[in-house]
């Protein structure tokens, strides 16, 4: 079966977001654990939780992805930025074992202007100390396109960081398709070569998630400014081979492309309609 969801909006609650899921035709879903470009989250209506948790369990759901706030950076170069992104990161690792055993994916942030390396240990330290042997969340680190003085653009930089965690067993990647193709691995001609990378530099078990994107922005533009499946640089050709790729045909796959629930329904009918058994 294709794994497949898109990010939901929470506003209308944790049971609304497991039944838009299904209304369109998806059996997973994202979404924010708090404001996007802030930093304030909503209380848990523990009725709603379960009525949610209810629905994933009757509906074989796969496992579903939480997304930490833009505003969360972890290699800011300023010290209070880089506390209120340790303080979100354990509030909401807190939240999130009321649905046990599901994902949570964040930017590793940007450093600028103080190195890679800098940025690194600042990552490092952040999740040396908000991670804990007992928690069952799965912590993701997303692959960037590279803008600006983002930190995740290669494969050596995500194995970097994971390679210096404490609890390595507690983490995971998310691979976005537009911003690896963005930052330069070419998934539309060497899939079989890029996923060979990986494997080499960060180890295909640590591969939980992917992010369904297609390009506004050719090859190694380092732009990331997703568009409709098909209708970007990577195209539906070339998205067809990912979710059908035996090395990643069973990760749950998310839509993160300009669309309404509509739209979303109709992608996921399409790609449903490309996915073999």
């Amino acid at each position: 079966m294709l794994n497949i969801g898109c990010h939901l909006s929470t506003t209308k609650g944790f049971e609304n977001m497991g039944k838009e899921a299904l209304q369109i035709g998806a059996n997973t879903f994202q979404f924010f654990t708090r404001n996007p470009r802030g930093g304030k989250a909503k209380e848990i209506d523990m009725d709603d939780m379960e009525a949610l948790l209810k629905i994933a369990r009757e509906n074989n759901f796969a496992t579903i992805l939480a997304h930490a706030p833009y505003t969360l950076n972890a290699c800011s170069a300023d010290e209070r930025t880089r506390e209120f992104a340790r303080e979100m990161m354990v509030d909401d690792l807190n939240r999130m074992e009321l649905m046990p055993n599901n994902l949570y994916n964040f930017h590793p942030g940007s450093h600028v202007k103080q190195g890679v390396e800098i940025g690194i240990n600042y990552i490092v330290g952040l999740l040396n100390t908000v991670l804990s042997k007992d928690q069952t969340t799965t912590v993701l680190l997303e692959t960037m396109a590279g803008k600006g003085s983002e930190v995740g653009r290669t494969f050596e930089e995500i194995a970097e960081i994971i390679s210096r965690v404490e609890l390595k067993e507690k983490m995971g990647v998310c691979l976005d398709t537009c911003h690896i193709y963005d930052a330069g691995y070419d998934i539309v001609n060497e899939l079989d070569k890029v996923l060979e990378e990986f494997d080499t530099v960060i180890g295909l078990d640590r591969l939980k998630a992917i992010h369904l994107n297609d390009s506004k922005n050719p090859f190694k533009s380092h732009k990331d400014r997703h568009e409709k499946i098909g209708e970007g640089f990577l195209g539906l050709e070339a998205i067809t081979r990912i979710i059908n790729h035996p090395k990643l045909k069973h990760l749950p796959f998310f839509l993160e492309t300009p669309n309404e629930l509509d739209g979303y329904a109709k992608e996921i009918e399409l790609l449903r309609s490309k996915y073999v058994e």
